[in-house]
């Protein structure tokens, strides 16, 4: 068991929502960035164990910030985590957190998991990202879930946005001339 999955599990502060199966995917994504100063930022708070596990994980020189829309999160914060007040599906507060904090080395998104606010979130953060950087949308199965605005193959879902990103990114090698590069929603 890693560092990571050993602070979760130990944690006896406040709660941390995660799936077990996502600490081998967070280190193998984001070792690298241990003990290094970097910006971290995480949308959906909750009772804030989530910024206090990344601030353990990536050290003193790592600067920790995160959104949501509960002004009951700040209670969380101290030198090294702040957290901001605001819809991840507003873009120009997302903006103006970006003005603030950016570069940004990862994002993890892991807030309203309604696929309208994703999509907002990862237009607008994305190319905040520092070259290298990371981005993690936690929980996308819920671009299935009516109850999030999703559904099987429903146009306008996070999964069908990557979709059309991750066809876009292939469209020179296809060899088709209908499939046009940078014409992705």
């Amino acid at each position: 068991m890693k560092e990571l999955e050993l602070y979760f599990k130990g944690n006896k502060k406040n709660q941390i929502h995660k799936w077990s199966n996502y600490f081998d995917i967070y280190e193998r994504h984001l070792s690298g960035f241990r003990n290094k100063n970097i910006v971290f930022l995480e949308i959906g708070v909750s009772q804030g164990g989530g910024l206090q596990m990344w601030r353990h994980y990536f050290g003193d020189g790592a600067k920790i910030y995160g959104i949501d829309i509960d002004p009951r999160c700040r209670g969380v914060e101290d030198k090294n985590i702040k957290v901001f007040i605001g819809s991840q599906a507003d873009s120009k507060f997302l903006r103006e957190v970006i003005e603030k904090i950016a570069p940004i080395d990862i994002v993890i998104d892991d807030g309203s998991h309604n696929s309208s606010h994703q999509i907002i979130s990862f237009k607008e953060l994305f190319g905040a990202l520092r070259e290298g950087g990371v981005y993690l949308c936690e929980d996308t199965f819920t671009s299935y879930w009516l109850k999030y605005g999703g559904g099987y193959k429903r146009r306008n879902t996070y999964i069908e946005y990557m979709k059309n990103i991750i066809d876009d990114l292939h469209a020179y090698h296809s060899r088709q001339r209908r499939f046009k590069v940078g014409v992705s929603p």
